[in-house]
């Protein structure tokens, strides 16, 4: 399980089985991140069984979290914590070698280098960002050559944070819109009322495998939109024959226009 603050960038890295409930993943949630952050204000996740469950959804519900979910099959609306998963599956390779099974072992040790290193979005460690500075490393302890070394008063440590913080929400703001700007370039700008009929596209990613091959159509409908989760999510009005989440996100989806009946002739 990989838990990233939208912030500053922390993530936790958390060995478990891809068979526990609900229930357990709430237990390893309050042990290893609620307990050194306290309880979040909002959760992104995928559409897992586990967090559609109704356990789920009442226990932060009671606890005044709200929950997002990121639409089937479209990984962009939570960006950030697939960005930490490739960077993950590159420190896991490096680190693991030939003890394949013994990958759950070293998870402390890539976490601490991943909150050490500095972030491309904030330009500081995760661990500058939350604690204000970096924890000693292995090499840090090595003898060195003493330097001059200065204290600061509270205040003005204060402040410093403050502004540490301040910097990183420009940068985090300034690399947002950048990618905002990049991805809009190709796109066209659509915008849906419930009600409205749409095509849905056909992708092998969100659709079961050989449900669609090559020759069948590339999309299918039309359809009518029941809810407006917001301008890039909506709720389709699916048959029960799909078997998949009835949530779209909005390039996935094609207005849908009526045709044009031809008038009458008059004799």
């Amino acid at each position: 399980m990989v838990v990233v603050d939208r912030f500053s960038k922390m993530a936790h890295f958390v060995p478990c089985n891809k068979t526990l409930d609900a229930t357990h993943v709430a237990d390893l949630y309050f042990k290893e991140v609620v307990r050194l952050h306290g309880i979040p204000k909002t959760i992104t996740s995928d559409r897992d069984v586990k967090f559609l469950s109704h356990f789920w959804k009442t226990l932060w519900g009671k606890l005044g979290t709200k929950l997002q979910f990121s639409s089937t099959a479209h990984p962009q609306t939570d960006g950030q914590t697939e960005t930490v998963n490739r960077s993950l599956g590159n420190l896991l390779r490096c680190f693991v070698g030939k003890n394949l099974r013994q990958w759950d072992l070293i998870l402390p040790q890539i976490e601490f280098a991943f909150n050490r290193s500095t972030n491309q979005d904030t330009g500081h460690s995760p661990f500058q960002i939350v604690y204000g500075n970096n924890p000693l490393s292995p090499l840090d302890l090595m003898p060195q050559v003493p330097v001059t070394q200065y204290s600061t008063d509270g205040d003005q440590r204060y402040q410093e944070i403050q502004q540490l913080h301040k910097n990183v929400r420009e940068l985090i703001h300034k690399h947002n819109r950048k990618c905002q700007e990049s991805a809009n370039k190709t796109r066209k700008a659509v915008k849906f009322e419930e009600g409205d009929k749409v095509w849905i596209r056909l992708r092998k990613e969100r659709f079961p495998p050989g449900a669609f091959g090559k020759l069948k159509p590339k999309a299918d409908g039309p359809f009518r939109i029941v809810k407006k989760i917001s301008d890039n999510a909506y709720q389709i009005e699916l048959p029960g024959d799909y078997n998949v989440s009835a949530t779209f996100n909005v390039a996935d989806l094609s207005p849908y226009y009526e045709p044009e009946v031809p008038p009458t002739p008059v004799d």
